[in-house]
C-alpha cells in the first residue's frame, strides 16, 4: 500500500513538474536560443561583408527538419571560405528552425533529442572560442574574425567581440538546462515504467515485492507489453528496483520526491555573497593562457631578425660572428628604431628597441605568466594566499606591462615590414594575429579587475549608508 502511495506520488510530482518546466524552463532556453541565433547572425553578416567567408548559393533551397550539426571535418587552406561559408550557413538555418519551428516541451525533448541539441551546440565552441581551439569550426571561425577585426572600426570589432561574448554565455545557459533536463527525462522514464509495466496485467505485484531479483523479472516480463519500442535501460531499472527494495528506500522515494518539488516562486533565497578574490584570480588564469601567444610572437620575431641579418652578410660581417663565436664573445647589441602609437592620443614617437634584451624579455613573460596563472603551480598558489589588494597590485602591474608589450610589438611589426630589401619583405611574418590575441586577453583581464572594483566601490558606497546586507 506504501509503494502504491509513494507512485501515485512521484507520478503526480513528476506531471505537475512536466507542466511547470514547459512554461517556466523551457520557454527561456529557447530564448536563450534565439539570443544565440542573434549572436551567430551577426558574425555571419560581419564575415560576408569582409569576404572572409563565401555565401552558400543553396542556402534557402535546403530544407531543416531535424536538429543536425554542421560537419567538422578537416579541409584545406584553398577551402576555408567556401566549406566555413557552407558550414555557417547550416548552423544559421538549424538554429532558425530550432527558434522559429521546434517545440521545447518535455515531450518533445526526449533523451535521443537533447543528445542532438548537445552535438549542436559543440559545433562551435563559444565559451572556450579560441585561434588555438581543438574544434576546427572554432579555431577557423575564431581565425577570421580575428582577422576582420583588424580591418574593422573600434565599433564593428566590440559588436563582434559583444557577440562572440554573448553567444558563450547563452550556450552556458542552455547547457545548465539540457542538463538538468536529462536528469529529469531519466526519472520521466522510471515514472512510465512505475505507471505503465506495473498496472499491466502480466506484472504480478505479489512476486515483485518478494525480492529485487522478482521485481526484474515482473518487469522484463511485462515490459514489452507495456513500453512498445521503449528501450529497456537496466540501470533505470535497477534504480527503481532500489526504490523498491533496498534498506534504504525510505530516504531514496523522499529524495526522489523533494528532487521531483516545484520550488515556489516566493520562496526565500539563499543570500549569495560574491567571492571577489575569485574575480581576481580568474583574471589572474587569463594571464596564464597567454604564453602560447608570447613565444609565437617571439619566434616570428627571431625569424624576421634573421631575414634582416641575412642581408648583411658580407666576408667581414661573417670573419666578425666567427671570432665571436670562437672567442665566446656576447652578440653586439642590435637596436631597432620603431615607432610607438599611444592609442589614447594617437601620438606617435620613436624608440630604440634592444632586440636581444626584448627578445629575453618575452621569454621572462611568459614563464612569469605560465607559473601565475595556472592553477596547482606554487606561484599561482602564493598569489591565492596573498590579500585582494596585493593581487589586485600585481595584476595592475601585469597589464601596464602587458599594454607597454603590446606597443612595442606593434611598432616591430610595421618596422619589419619596411625594414627589408624589397626582395624580401614577402618573407616577413606579421605579428597581428598574435598582438591582437594577447589584446583581446589583456581586455578580458581587465573586464574582470573592472568587474572586482565595482563591487568593492559598491560595498563601500553601502556601508557608508548602513546597508550590509543587501
Amino acid at each position: 500500500m506504501a509503494e502504491n502511495n509513494f507512485t501515485q506520488q512521484l507520478i503526480e510530482a513528476i506531471d505537475k513538474k512536466t507542466a511547470w518546466l514547459d512554461s517556466h524552463e523551457l520557454p527561456d532556453t529557447l530564448e536563450q536560443y534565439r539570443l544565440l541565433h542573434t549572436c551567430e547572425k551577426n558574425i555571419y553578416e560581419f564575415l560576408l561583408k569582409k569576404a572572409l567567408i563565401t555565401p552558400d548559393p543553396y542556402k534557402a533551397e535546403k530544407k531543416i527538419s531535424d536538429i543536425k550539426p554542421p560537419e567538422n571535418a578537416a579541409f584545406t587552406e584553398n577551402e576555408r571560405s567556401m566549406v566555413m561559408g557552407m558550414r555557417l550557413a547550416d548552423y544559421d538555418s538549424t538554429l532558425d528552425f530550432l527558434c522559429n519551428y521546434y517545440k521545447f516541451s518535455v515531450e518533445n525533448l526526449s533523451i535521443p533529442n537533447i543528445r542532438k541539441l548537445f552535438d549542436l551546440n559543440n559545433a562551435i565552441q563559444w565559451n572556450s572560442f579560441s585561434v588555438n581551439s581543438n574544434n576546427i569550426n572554432t579555431r577557423t571561425l575564431a581565425n577570421m574574425v580575428l582577422t576582420g577585426k583588424q580591418s574593422s572600426d573600434a565599433l564593428s570589432a566590440s559588436m563582434v567581440n559583444d557577440s562572440v561574448s554573448k553567444a558563450g554565455k547563452a550556450i552556458l545557459s542552455i547547457n545548465k538546462n539540457l542538463k538538468a533536463l536529462t536528469e529529469f527525462q531519466r526519472e520521466v522514464y522510471k515514472a512510465n515504467v512505475r505507471k505503465s509495466v506495473f498496472e499491466n496485467a502480466k506484472y504480478d505485484k505479489a512476486k515483485a515485492a518478494e525480492s529485487p531479483e522478482a521485481e526484474v523479472t515482473q518487469i522484463k516480463k511485462a515490459f514489452t507489453a507495456a513500453m512498445g519500442k521503449v528501450p529497456f535501460y537496466s540501470e533505470l531499472i535497477e534504480e527503481i528496483v532500489d526504490e523498491d527494495h533496498s534498506a534504504n528506500r525510505e530516504k531514496l522515494q523522499q529524495g526522489l520526491l523533494t528532487k521531483m518539488a516545484i520550488e515556489e516562486a516566493g520562496s526565500t533565497k539563499k543570500e549569495e555573497k560574491i567571492d571577489t578574490k575569485e574575480i581576481l584570480l580568474v583574471a589572474l588564469r587569463i594571464f596564464g593562457a597567454m604564453p602560447g601567444q608570447i613565444l609565437q610572437a617571439k619566434t616570428k620575431i627571431m625569424e624576421n631578425h634573421e631575414i634582416l641579418e641575412s642581408e648583411h652578410n658580407s666576408f667581414f660581417d661573417k670573419l666578425k660572428r666567427a671570432f665571436r663565436k670562437a672567442f665566446n664573445l656576447d652578440e653586439k647589441p642590435v637596436f631597432y628604431d620603431i615607432i610607438i602609437t599611444d592609442p589614447s592620443t594617437d601620438t606617435k614617437q620613436h624608440e630604440k628597441i634592444n632586440y636581444f634584451h626584448f627578445i629575453e624579455e618575452l621569454e621572462l613573460k611568459a614563464r612569469r605568466f605560465t607559473s601565475a596563472g595556472i592553477r596547482k603551480n606554487p606561484i599561482y598558489e602564493k598569489l591565492c594566499q596573498m590579500k585582494e589588494e596585493k593581487i589586485l597590485e600585481y595584476i595592475n602591474q601585469q597589464i601596464v606591462e602587458c599594454n607597454k608589450m603590446i606597443k612595442s610589438l606593434n611598432g616591430l611589426d610595421e618596422f619589419f615590414k619596411a625594414a627589408p630589401l624589397p626582395q624580401n619583405r614577402a618573407k616577413i611574418k606579421g605579428l597581428k594575429m598574435e598582438i591582437m590575441a594577447i589584446k583581446n586577453s589583456v581586455v578580458k583581464a581587465n573586464q574582470h579587475r573592472s568587474e572586482y572594483s565595482a563591487y568593492i566601490e559598491e560595498e563601500a558606497q553601502l556601508k557608508k549608508l548602513g546597508i550590509t546586507n543587501a
